[in-house]
Order: C-alpha cells, then sequence, then structure tokens
C-alpha cells in the first residue's frame, strides 16, 4: 500500500494544505499543474519538494476551473478534455524533466475523477490520452467493486493502473465516494480515520447499506482536509512499509 496526497493546490500568493509537513510522510504525491490550481513556479517547488524526500512526483490535471477548485463538472467535448489533460500532464512534465526526473503516475482531480468513475467513455478516453504521451505512466482511479472491469476496459492501453481508497472520506452504497455536500462526507476525526483505514487495509469500507470489498492499492489523505497532516501521521503509522 503507497501514500499519496494532493500537492502543490495554490496558485500565485495563494496557498492551500501544508506541503512541506506533508511530503516527508508520502510515497506518491499528486501535483495540481495549472487546472483547478497550480502555476510553474509552485509546480516546480512541489517537484523539488519531492525529490528532496524521495517521493514520486505524478500529475494531478482537473478541470481548468481554480475558481471553484475542480470540484464542479465542465461539459466539455471529450477530445478537447483530454487535449486540456494531455496539456496539463505535459507542463508537469517538462518541469519534472528540468529537474531531472520524470513522472510516476496520473490522479485525475476532483469532480474529473469522479465524473470518470461513472462515465466509461470519459475514462477510456483520459487513459487513451495518458498511453499516449508516455505509456509507463501509472493511472490512479478509484477501486470500486468494478475493478475487474476497469482493468479490462482498459487494458488496450497497455497502462499499469493503481486503484486507490481515501483514508478521510466515507463512502456511498455503490462503493464510491459521498458527495462533498453530504454532511460528515469529510472524516477529520483521527480515531475514526485509523478505524476507517485498518478496514480498508483488510480489504473492506463501511457504507450505509452494509460492508463492501475493496481491493486497493495506493491511499489517499486530501491534503485540504482539516488537520492534514496529523491524519497523515496517523496513517503512516499503519502503513510503515515505502518503496
Amino acid at each position: 500500500m503507497h501514500l499519496n496526497c494532493d500537492m502543490g493546490e495554490g496558485f500565485g500568493p495563494w496557498t492551500k494544505g501544508d506541503d512541506e509537513a506533508a511530503m516527508p510522510l508520502l510515497d506518491w504525491a499528486n501535483i495540481a499543474c495549472g487546472g483547478h490550481a497550480g502555476d510553474p513556479d509552485i509546480m516546480a517547488r512541489t517537484i523539488d519538494l519531492a525529490l528532496a524526500h524521495g517521493v514520486k512526483p505524478g500529475a494531478h490535471p482537473g478541470y481548468p476551473d481554480r475558481r471553484r477548485f475542480g470540484r464542479t463538472r465542465m461539459d466539455l467535448p471529450i477530445d478537447s478534455l483530454v487535449r486540456e489533460v494531455q496539456t496539463q500532464i505535459g507542463s508537469l512534465g517538462t518541469l519534472a524533466a528540468a529537474a531531472g526526473t520524470k513522472l510516476h503516475h496520473v490522479k485525475p482531480h476532483g469532480a474529473l475523477y469522479n465524473t470518470m468513475m461513472v462515465e466509461a467513455e470519459i475514462m477510456i478516453a483520459l487513459a487513451e490520452g495518458v498511453a499516449a504521451i508516455d505509456p509507463t505512466l501509472i493511472f490512479v482511479l478509484q477501486a470500486t467493486p468494478d475493478r475487474a472491469a476497469h482493468v479490462g476496459a482498459l487494458a488496450h492501453t497497455g497502462l499499469s493502473l493503481a486503484f486507490e481508497a481515501f483514508a478521510d472520506r466515507r463512502y456511498s452504497s455503490d462503493g464510491r465516494l459521498q458527495p462533498r455536500s453530504l454532511t460528515g462526507s469529510v472524516i477529520t476525526d483521527g480515531d475514526e480515520v485509523v478505524r476507517h483505514v485498518s478496514g480498508l487495509l483488510a480489504g473492506t469500507v463501511n457504507t450505509p447499506d452494509g460492508v463492501l470489498d475493496v481491493a486497493a492499492d495506493t491511499l489517499c489523505v486530501h491534503g485540504d482536509t482539516p488537520g492534514a497532516v496529523e491524519l497523515l501521521h496517523r496513517v503512516r503509522e499503519l502503513i510503515p512499509a515505502r518503496d
């Protein structure tokens, strides 16, 4: 199990989250690359911070909507959406190359992530777009009961897939995340996060209608969750092995 977090989610003088405190606790960093957040200076600094701590940098592309932080769906034509995501990945990848490294993975952000998890056409198009840039990139998507179907749908891309669970989010009965608009959908209590993560590490998650099986490869704590650094410390204690 690898621990990941969304990083570099600022713009200009505006910052979000405590990247310097969080980075030493991570295995993978999902770096905003100019869509929902991020600018060239922040992207470069976040790559450097990741390299300083031996953390694998990845792209965190989202809808081009900083005002709403990429958490509202945008109905873009699929080919335009793919080019937008490719442009964001390319920008971060160029800065990574300048720092002497390359990107490790791609994890879509926010509403784009949620949309692809319910619309197979968008998921497949995004994966194909990532593979066209660099087929060695790992494509991150949510671990749900549909894991086998997603593996089959994306097999032709040749991408390695990483299925993700969330340490700080409650789940709906279908195995997807509860909407952020629902009170209590974000878990901020450390003890509750530990209980929740312990279940995820055992391959299960509690939902309003019972327990579901969830087979995850990587675990996320959102950088903007209140008390995120403390939550990361608690989760890191549960998954000490790193590679």
